[in-house]
């Protein structure tokens, strides 16, 4: 997805409903505020953890806008089943195609339909993983839709029908999506301009340019005997931006293998040679103890 002109954040608006709404839905937003819409059985689960830190004050000021869905009345019945036996036999329950669509109709109501500027995603354990990448496309969209599911998963034809696409968190299952739904909130609502504050600070951490990031330290210079490394007092800023780029390089190569297999390719580099990272910068040699540990 190519990144488009920056969003011109213009006056508060509100809009007027006779319909009550979630509290979240009620907050005034920006002019073409970026939206996300989540269609779950727990609209109560939101906005969660996505309500305190920098992210609430975001929501409460208006950068982005979260709008629930609730699942539960587009139920088919007396009492609203939104869920049925797999054809063909297994345990669990699958959520109704029939039922998710309803709920998906009504949150494409005032989107686009251009996926790339309006995704609609199901939080599955089979999907796509969610990465650093994805998560500033979906940042630079106009908003996104959020399928939580439920049970044994969603009738697949409605995945089908309206274009979802799958992504994942890892390689685990939860008993829903919700959880995970905040988590891709979180990656994607703090790449928004102004959501941080200092937008320089999402450029210089884990996964940004293809590393994980380098290691931090602060006060006091001395904890528990171990000093921080000489060379963040040295006040020599080149030297500083090459240790920490030999950390990065270092622990990715370490730590994730895949990662640095990638950096490699993308900057030709051979992934199987050693290259003396140890000798610009040695990770374990970094700091010092007065225990001698």
């Amino acid at each position: 997805m190519s990144s488009g002109p920056s969003k011109s954040h213009g006056r508060l608006s509100i809009s007027a409903t006779a319909t009550p709404r979630e509290l979240v839905q009620d907050k005034p937003h920006l002019k073409d505020a970026w939206t996300v819409k989540i269609v779950t059985l727990f609209p109560e689960a939101f906005p969660g953890v996505l309500g305190a830190s920098l992210t609430g004050k975001a929501l409460q000021e208006g950068l982005w806008r979260l709008e629930t869905i609730d699942l539960r009345p587009f139920g088919e019945g007396k009492h609203r089943n939104v869920d049925a036996p797999p054809y063909g036999g297994g345990a669990g329950m699958v959520l109704r195609a029939d039922v998710v669509a309803k709920a998906l109709k009504q949150a494409e109501r005032g989107a686009p339909k251009d996926r790339a500027k309006w995704p609609v995603v199901y939080l599955s354990p089979r999907g796509k993983p969610f990465t650093q990448t994805m998560a500033q496309e979906f940042s630079e969209a106009e908003g996104m839709t959020l399928l939580c599911g439920r049970f044994e998963g969603v009738d697949e034809r409605v995945i089908e029908h309206f274009d979802i696409t799958e992504v994942s968190l890892g390689d685990f299952v939860m008993t829903g999506g919700e959880i995970a739904a905040q988590a891709l909130i979180d990656a994607t609502v703090r790449l928004i301009p102004r959501v941080l504050g200092n937008q320089a600070s999402t450029e210089d951490e884990s996964f940004s340019a293809g590393l994980l990031e380098h290691p931090q330290y602060t006060k006091p210079a001395v904890w528990e005997g171990r000093e921080i490394p000489e060379i963040l007092l040295s006040g020599h800023h080149a030297k500083i931006t090459e240790w920490r780029q030999a950390m990065a390089e270092r622990l990715t190569k370490e730590r994730r293998p895949d990662l640095w297999r990638a950096y490699c390719e993308k900057h030709n580099r051979d992934p199987v040679e050693d290259q003396e990272l140890s000798g610009r910068a040695n990770l374990r040699g970094t700091t010092t103890s007065k225990k001698g540990l």
